[in-house]
């Protein structure tokens, strides 16, 4: 199973990824060993995941929702701030 998850960082900005183990990447994520975007924006909380059946599926997913604006990603994705 994959995953395609939403962060919520500390300046508000949001950060999309994809992962086979949510928990494991959070955690890089929080402790400087996840994406550059995250090692200088402090993510806060996870505010969206969707599970995939596969590799190919999350990244073209993420892909997806990485060219989606700030307000579509909010609109599309039902995200709380």
């Amino acid at each position: 199973m994959w995953y395609v998850y939403v962060l919520l960082c500390s300046d508000l900005s949001l950060y999309t990824g994809s992962t086979n183990n949510i928990e494991k990447r959070f955690h890089n994520h929080l402790h400087g060993k996840g994406g550059a975007y995250t090692r200088s924006h402090t993510p806060v909380k996870i505010l969206h995941t969707e599970s995939v059946a596969t590799k190919s599926e999350a990244l073209k997913r993420e892909a997806y929702i990485k060219r989606l604006t700030r307000k579509m990603k909010i609109r599309e994705l039902n995200l709380s701030l």
